[in-house]
């Protein structure tokens, strides 16, 4: 889809959270993907951190975020499996106040694109919590490049036709 050229790009301030039992910094690679991303994209990182797979951290961590006025989106990596430790949608679920479910759909058409029938494990997804997005991608670095080339990229720039969600920040928290 097009970019209207006439419009600004407006820089959003994007909270980029791992969710893993492995990983520190020195090996994060999926949030180094992402941040390395959406940085380049002209955003602004407002915070960034690795978590655990355990959904009280997740929510804590999520919540003192949404809470936060200078964080317009999250995007985690990670914790999106099948497995026993993989939580981050529980957690996602309980923040969020409406889900977006066509995010997930269409990751998983775009990773289907490249990893075939595996896509099937993603429980990728999104919500909106107070006015900010919540996204959450699998966590690793061909998810996370997916999600933001194939998804992320145009919808989080104001410029996208015929529409996006930056458009959409001011009337978020409508009644």
């Amino acid at each position: 889809m097009p970019l209207d050229e006439s419009l600004s790009f407006v820089p959003l301030h994007i909270a980029a959270l791992t969710v893993s039992d492995t990983r520190v910094p020195a090996t994060d690679t999926s949030g180094d993907t992402l941040v390395a991303r959406l940085t380049a994209a002209g955003h602004v990182l407002a915070a960034r951190a690795i978590i655990r797979d355990e959904v009280p951290a997740l929510v804590a961590q999520l919540k003192m975020w949404i809470d936060d006025p200078a964080i317009d989106v999250i995007i985690t990596t990670g914790g999106t499996g099948v497995t026993g430790r993989d939580v981050t949608p529980e957690a996602l679920d309980q923040v969020a106040e409406k889900m977006i479910p066509g995010f997930g759909e269409l990751f998983r058409w775009l990773s289907f694109q490249s990893i075939g029938t595996s896509t099937i494990q993603s429980r990728a997804c999104a919500g909106l919590a107070r006015g900010t997005y919540i996204f959450c991608l699998p966590g690793s670095t061909g998810a996370v490049k997916d999600g933001w080339d194939g998804i992320l990229a145009s919808q989080l720039d104001a410029r996208h036709r015929p529409c996006n969600f930056v458009e959409l920040l001011p009337r978020l928290q409508e009644r």
